[in-house]
């Protein structure tokens, strides 16, 4: 089948990154070889052979331009090339279905930022985006929710699609390596270790995080992956960008997801899959989806409902009862790739047949 996908990179980065590539390697386990344009290929990647890329090269593009130029880049591809039908991940009037993982009114209105033009243009180009698709892919009911009250679209053209993780990268290991990567990681076995990944501090909450375990006097350990991190303190230790976060989920004791704004958080059904629970904030999109024992919740309204989460979770890890027995049984949805990925090329077949 004739496809093509457009995201900014198709490489291992934050959540949409994550999730074109695994799409693509969907596509490919399906025989399907899509075109994929984007502005940065990590020629590395196995998926990277799968696809026939179009790059986008930024050079000389001013940063705040950069979504617009993209967008015309497309548009021009499209039109040219008889491309499509075209699932686009990121903002782009070419999209005939558009996905939806964010939206930046929404984004906005969490983060407590005021309108500037710059604002005003990311958000014309995700009104295209969302307008002139014949289909929205929302990652979460929160973002079905947000595209209605923020674009006015009508609820038949959106379809509730949660986010697909690779059951094979993303599993459960034995005690025994679960051991060995726990010593690779240097994380205590006297403590219970919680992990933050964040490539953006302010919005994941890590203020939120380190006010609470630099003071705690629970036997605890935030670990944090990602950006570098300015902060000493006893309790909290910075891991590194990782490239191997499965591992990391697996070694430590729960994942915590803290943020401001976060449309779904990818990281907790990923998480969870490794066998490893998830302390959350209940404005989360994934808690949509993440039943007990998967989760321990808390609110950003009241902060200290999050050392009430903490403790509930130290009080399992102490009973050696927190580890997740069935993965699949916490979640409230199938996140194989091959159903999520058929039903994309469902969506795609209706396309072509309008």
């Amino acid at each position: 089948m004739k496809l093509c996908l457009s995201n900014h990179g198709l490489r291992h980065s934050g959540g949409i990154e994550r999730y074109a590539v695994t799409l693509v390697r969907g596509l490919h386990a399906l025989g399907v070889r899509p075109t994929v344009i984007a502005k940065a290929f990590d020629t590395t990647l196995p998926e990277y052979a799968w696809v026939d890329a179009l790059p986008v090269r930024m050079t000389g593009v001013p940063s705040k331009l950069r979504d617009l130029y993209f967008d015309w880049r497309i548009r021009r591809f499209k039109q040219r090339r008889d491309l499509g039908p075209l699932i686009a991940c990121n903002q782009t009037g070419a999209a005939d279905i558009a996905i939806c993982g964010s939206t930046h009114p929404g984004y906005l209105a969490a983060m407590g930022e005021t309108e500037r033009r710059s604002d005003g243009w990311k958000i014309a180009l995700e009104r295209a985006h969302l307008t002139n698709s014949q289909f929205i892919v929302a990652h979460s009911q929160r973002m079905a929710d947000e595209v209605q009250r923020y674009y006015g679209i009508a609820p038949a053209k959106i379809r509730l699609m949660y986010p697909p993780v690779d059951g094979e990268r993303f599993s459960p290991v034995p005690d025994a390596e679960r051991a060995r990567l726990r010593a690779e990681l240097k994380l205590p076995d006297d403590k219970a270790v919680f992990l933050l990944a964040s490539t953006g501090h302010r919005r994941k909450g890590l203020d939120l995080l380190a006010d609470f375990f630099a003071k705690t006097d629970l036997p605890v350990c935030l670990v944090v992956a990602g950006r570098p991190i300015d902060i000493a303190a006893p309790h909290i230790r910075y891991l590194g960008y990782r490239n191997d976060l499965h591992n990391v989920f697996r070694a430590v004791d729960f994942t915590v997801l803290a943020s401001i704004f976060e449309p779904f958080g990818l990281v907790g059904v990923e998480s969870v899959l490794c066998g490893t629970p998830i302390v959350a904030a209940d404005n989360v999109g994934c808690v949509e989806v993440i039943r007990a024992p998967g989760q321990f919740a808390f609110s950003l309204a009241r902060p200290e409902s999050l050392g009430e989460a903490v403790d509930r979770a130290v009080a399992a890890w102490r009973a050696k009862t927190h580890r997740i027995a069935d993965p699949l049984a916490t979640l409230g949805y199938d996140p194989s790739v091959e159903v999520h990925v058929k039903a994309l090329i469902a969506l795609a077949e209706q396309v072509r047949a309008r």
